[in-house]
């Protein structure tokens, strides 16, 4: 898949284009289901698939308070790349950018630019100045303009939309297996091993500490698995601000089950499994301590059961 950056970087690549349109924070199975459309009408129309995104999000540039988002736009990318599409054009949303009218956006851009035949949205898109711009516009400006409009469905679970707000509210509430059912996979941040203050090492659980550039980290201790390079390896991970120690700011620590060598400045991952509590400040040092020996013993008895279930 080509990634592109920048409309003044997409380059003619076919005067027969089936274009997807949105945010796609999370690729979560609603995103999904548009990706998969997208691939299938590809192939059915014989057409040049591509993703149309934009970073930053809009609602960075014009909500009031922003948004935090769910991914990187690295991690994005990788997550549509899992899909068979030609391409992913990046455009930079700024004030200009939203300036465009619905109608315009479609004409000179998707159109007259990106040569789109076909255009795929989810259900719930809105684009253009004010949100102005919806599928009952875009079936107006098809008839027009002469090109299809494809508009996908929601996914409904558990009598819920999937979308990516509501998976920033769980995750901000915690609840990580919610989100594990919405994105059809765990939560996962990234970052780089930094030193600590070895607190963990000194109460029998050496941690590594990370430095992430992910805006939505679940607060509270869980079950996670730690993703080396391509190994996935069993851990549990505090993110708070450590009150039994008076400490401030936001903290993530990973104690990785049976595993010895040194990870500074190493990139990995940490993927959410399960919340296993709140973190609480402890009275002193050694009961910290005794409640990871229970934090520890949940994480084990998690995977004991996972391994049974695989065998």
């Amino acid at each position: 898949m080509e990634v592109i950056h920048g409309l003044e970087n997409y380059s003619f690549i076919s005067d027969h284009t089936i274009v997807a349109i949105g945010n796609f924070d999370g690729v979560h199975l609603g995103h999904q289901k548009i990706l998969l459309y997208l691939e299938k009408k590809a192939k059915e129309f014989e057409l040049f698939s591509l993703v149309l995104t934009f970073f930053p999000h809009p609602g960075q540039i014009l909500g009031k308070n922003g948004i935090k988002m769910i991914q990187t736009l690295d991690q994005r990318i990788r997550e549509i790349n899992k899909f068979d599409i030609h391409a992913v054009l990046i455009i930079p949303f700024d004030e200009r950018f939203a300036s465009l009218s619905g109608q315009d956006f479609i004409r000179k851009i998707v159109l007259n630019r990106l040569k789109a035949k076909a255009v795929i949205v989810g259900e719930n898109f809105y684009f253009g100045k004010n949100r102005e711009g919806d599928t009952a516009l875009l079936h107006r400006l098809s008839s027009k303009y002469n090109f299809r409009i494809c508009p996908v469905p929601s996914v409904i679970k558990e009598r819920k939309t999937v979308s990516s707000s509501l998976i920033r509210n769980f995750l901000q509430e915690g609840k990580v297996e919610e989100v594990s059912g919405l994105l059809g996979r765990s939560y996962e941040i990234e970052g780089k091993v930094i030193e600590g203050q070895s607190r963990g090492k000194s109460l029998g659980f050496p941690t590594a500490n990370i430095e992430t550039e992910n805006e939505i980290i679940p607060q509270g201790v869980f079950i996670t698995q730690t993703r080396i390079g391509t190994e996935f390896l069993p851990s549990m991970t505090n993110v708070g601000s450590q009150p039994t120690f008076n400490q401030r700011g936001l903290n993530i620590e990973s104690y990785i089950l049976n595993f010895e060598g040194n990870l500074y400045g190493e990139q990995i991952g940490i993927h959410f499994l399960k919340k296993i509590r709140d973190e609480v400040k402890f009275r002193t040092p050694d009961d910290l301590a005794r409640q990871l020996e229970k934090d520890l013993e949940a994480t084990q008895a998690h995977f004991r059961a996972k391994s049974k279930i695989l065998d």
